[in-house]
């Protein structure tokens, strides 16, 4: 039974389509958003102060071999796990929607009880003080972190897509695990962006104040890296704190 399903639900180009789309998507998205004159200058400021960071051979060292092991991750679920994963079968709007939402709040659920319990904790506190090693994070912050962290990170959440997969009796559509990569991957990136932006941008100061209320010490909650609602839920939520500079 598990082979004939295993069968039946292999799609290596529903999977090759999903890599596609998701490096168009990127590609296009990141030019259009700094089309936008002040989110075009915040991207500025973030790479001036990334710059005398970036100066240090031990610092460049690090993103280099974290970056790699973030590589391997992908690469590895991508070649053997996603191809079981996603689909092309039609569905609703709504469905869509569940869908993306149901893998991450599972990925947020299941990278808060690690964050809070194992990189604050005593089993991996120490691999996570690399990267707390940013007291005002700025955007290459993001990548300066113990690949060991990156491979959990990652794990669990390409764990989440063939876990809802199950659960929903199927694969998921190509389109929605698209939408909830990006949004996993640039609210990840976002969290440590120093920003100090104007209206209709304020809600982006606030997810990146929480994130920085988390920077200040190993110490502080906000635990999730998604939404605030673990940390609501469980009593970890502090309030964002809105840096004037970076």
């Amino acid at each position: 039974m598990a082979l004939e399903w295993l069968r039946e639900n292999y799609d290596w180009q529903a999977a090759l389509a999903f890599v596609g789309l998701l490096a168009i998507t990127s590609i296009v998205g990141n030019w259009l958003t700094f089309k936008i004159p002040v989110l075009a200058e915040m991207r500025e400021t973030n790479r001036a102060v990334d710059k005398t960071k970036l100066a240090r051979e031990s610092f460049r060292n690090a993103i280099k071999i974290n970056n790699k092991s973030g590589l391997y991750t992908n690469l590895a679920f991508y070649a053997t796990i996603l191809p079981f994963c996603v689909g092309f079968d039609s569905r609703p709007i709504w469905r869509h929607v569940v869908d993306v939402f149901a893998v991450l709040l599972v990925f947020d659920f299941m990278y808060y009880l690690t964050h809070r319990f194992l990189f604050h904790g005593t089993l991996l506190r120490k691999v996570h003080s690399l990267h707390h090693q940013a007291r005002k994070p700025t955007y290459v912050d993001a990548l300066y972190v113990h690949p060991l962290e990156t491979f959990i990170g990652l794990s669990l959440f390409l764990g989440s897509i063939p876990l809802v997969a199950v659960v929903t009796g199927g694969p998921l559509h190509v389109v929605s695990m698209v939408v909830a990569t990006l949004l996993f991957t640039h609210l990840n990136s976002l969290n440590h962006v120093y920003t100090n932006l104007p209206a209709p941008f304020g809600w982006v100061n606030t997810i990146t104040g929480v994130h920085a209320a988390h920077h200040v010490d190993m110490s502080h909650g906000n635990y999730a890296t998604l939404t605030m609602f673990y940390d609501k839920l469980f009593g970890t939520y502090e309030e964002p704190i809105i840096r004037e500079t970076a």
